[in-house]
């Protein structure tokens, strides 16, 4: 397979302290049954970063602070990346089936950036007992939850 098709599925909206997830009518159908599941793993895509240019960009500069100073991308988060696809996993706070809306608390993207897939978080499937990282970044926090009170400014070097 030389190429992919990928639509978008819905859209990312911030609006202040307001995030949500907004499907695509024909997509809302989607929904049925993630209802008491308390994260979802969302796929979006980096819209602002996709140019050839940046799907060139193979490694780069020291990125945190601690870690190598060169880094291949597929050792890093980073936006630049052959084909600039993102994953953040989510809380949800609320679903609104008829709306198409995913209300939920943060997540690393901006507004407008189109969502390309949801799946819900399973432990069984998403969870890993005992990670294992380099050194440079061990002193990560070790959940999303404790990842809100890091300072993640103090780690990188953008």
């Amino acid at each position: 397979m030389e190429k992919g098709y990928v639509k978008p599925i819905g859209t990312i909206h911030v609006q202040g302290e307001n995030i949500f997830i907004e499907l695509e009518e024909a997509y809302r159908e989607g929904l049925q049954g993630l209802a008491g599941f308390s994260h979802i793993n969302v796929f979006w895509w980096f819209s602002e970063f996709d140019s050839e240019d940046a799907r060139q960009v193979l490694s780069g500069p020291q990125p945190y602070k601690q870690s190598p100073e060169v880094m291949g991308v597929f050792a890093t988060r980073s936006p630049l990346r052959p084909n600039p696809i993102a994953f953040t996993p989510v809380s949800v706070l609320e679903i609104d089936y008829q709306k198409g809306f995913i209300r939920i608390p943060y997540i690393d993207a901006n507004d407008g950036t189109p969502v390309l897939d949801i799946k819900p978080y399973t432990p069984s499937l998403d969870r890993v007992e005992n990670p294992q990282v380099p050194s440079w970044c061990d002193h990560w926090p070790k959940s999303v939850e404790e990842s809100g009170n890091f300072n993640w400014e103090e780690e990188f070097n953008f």
